[in-house]
């Protein structure tokens, strides 16, 4: 128990002194995945909304493929992705390997089928009495879609944090497609996996507590909105 006790003191140490690896991972972090979750939040909630508002032929076979996607290997899409962007793939000549671009892409794959069935789900769940109501009030279309998501709006936030939480905490994107580069395309999760196997805790638990405050500041920044 000692080492870890240690390792949790050098830990602080390494954030309040601003360790230049340590925070590096963070920045890298933080503005891959905020990149991925604009770009999913704005593709995957229009798309489950009208998955889910609207009956067509063939919605249940997206469904079903959408509900497989829910627990696609973070792996098979780096491997996806890497194929598409190495310098032999379709993508090769925008150079998009080791970026953080090019994790971000990935992540944006990993989370938009997140977003999508679960507002998709969301929105199943609506009143169908609401939209009669408000038919009978007298509303446009545009009236009845913004009552509709302001009502889901608590599952529409629910499918926003469970798709950062996804993307925060995958490893094989990262690490395949970023190539765990130091100061370059090195992420919180990427660097803990490398310090932890190279026996430097301390790095490993002071990333591990970045990530875990994260986590609790987004929970908590949910549970807020909800009150308000």
């Amino acid at each position: 128990m000692d080492f870890l006790v240690a390792g949790f003191i050098k830990a602080v140490e390494l954030l309040i002194n601003f360790d230049q690896g340590t925070w590096s991972a963070i920045c890298a972090t933080l503005r891959v995945s905020t990149c991925s979750m604009l770009l999913s939040l704005g593709a995957g909630l229009p798309a489950g909304f009208l998955l889910g508002y609207f009956d067509f032929k063939g919605k249940r076979a997206l469904r079903t493929v959408l509900d497989t996607l829910l627990s696609l290997p973070t792996v098979s899409v780096g491997l996806l992705v890497y194929a598409f962007i190495a310098s032999r793939g379709p993508l090769g000549q925008f150079e998009l390997l080791f970026t953080l671009t090019g994790i971000a892409i990935g992540q944006t794959i990993l989370a938009f089928p997140i977003v999508t069935a679960i507002t998709a789900s969301v929105v199943e769940g609506i009143d169908p009495e609401l939209k009669l109501t408000l038919l009978s009030l007298g509303a446009g279309k545009k009236n009845i879609i913004t009552t509709c998501l302001w009502e889901v709006r608590y599952g529409l936030l629910a499918a926003a944090v469970t798709a950062y939480g996804r993307v925060l905490t995958e490893v094989g994107i990262s690490m395949m497609v970023g190539g765990n580069i130091k100061y370059h395309t090195r992420t919180i999760t990427t660097a803990i996996a490398l310090e932890t196997n190279k026996g430097l805790f301390a790095d490993g638990i002071a990333l591990g507590i970045v990530l875990i405050s994260i986590a609790f500041a987004v929970n908590i920044s949910l549970s807020f909105l909800r009150k308000k």
